[in-house]
C-alpha cells in the first residue's frame, strides 16, 4: 500500500480535488492497527469459543479483501489514483466488479481490516481496528462521490441509483 501510494498519485494532467481524506485514512490506520493488535494480544476481550475458527476466517477475509482491492485497482487502469482526482479523459467504469459496487477497492480494504481484527479472536481488537478505519473510509467515499457527481453529472447519478457503495445489494 505504501508503494501504491507513492506510485499512483494524480499526475500533472489531472485535476486534484482533495487530499485531506487520504491523510485521515493513513493516520487512522497507523493508530488503529497497533492499538488493535495490542488489544488482541493483551485485552480481556478474547473470544475463547472457536478461537481457531475466528482466526482462520480472519485470515481468509484478509486475503479475500486484498484480492477484491487489486481487482478494483486493475479494473480502473490509469484512472486509479490515491488522490481524489479526475484524470484526463476520465470516464465511468461500470463493468466487471464495478457493476455490483461503486467502491470495490474500499470494500476490499475494509474486508481486510475486518479480517485483521477477527484474526485475533478478540472482539475489542475487531472494534478498535475496524470501526475507526471504516469511519475514515466512509468519509473518503463521501468526498469522492461529491466530486464524481460534479465531474460526471447525470451519468454518475444514474450509476449511483443502480449500484451500492460497498456491499452488493445492501449498502
Amino acid at each position: 500500500e505504501i508503494i501504491l501510494a507513492r506510485m499512483k498519485r494524480a499526475g500533472p494532467t489531472t485535476v486534484r480535488y482533495e487530499s485531506a481524506s487520504l491523510g485521515l485514512i493513513w493516520i487512522t490506520i497507523l493508530l488503529s492497527i497497533p492499538a488493535g493488535v495490542y488489544a488482541g494480544i493483551h485485552s480481556p476481550g478474547q473470544l475463547h469459543f472457536c478461537s481457531e475458527i475466528f482466526a482462520i476466517c480472519g485470515l481468509i477475509l484478509i486475503v479475500l479483501g486484498l484480492i477484491v482491492r487489486w481487482i478494483a485497482i486493475f479494473s480502473l487502469h490509469r484512472q486509479f489514483t490515491v488522490d481524489v482526482a479526475i484524470t484526463q479523459n476520465h470516464h465511468l467504469v461500470s463493468t466487471g466488479i464495478y457493476r455490483y459496487i461503486r467502491h470495490p477497492a474500499y470494500s476490499g480494504s475494509l474486508l481486510s481490516f475486518l479480517g485483521l481484527g477477527l484474526s485475533f479472536s478478540n472482539y475489542l481488537s475487531i472494534i478498535i481496528i475496524f470501526v475507526p478505519v471504516c469511519a475514515a473510509f466512509l468519509y473518503r467515499i463521501a468526498v469522492e462521490e461529491k466530486y464524481l457527481k460534479a465531474a460526471l453529472g447525470e451519468t454518475y447519478w444514474k450509476y449511483c441509483q443502480s449500484t451500492r457503495r460497498l456491499i452488493p445489494g445492501i449498502y
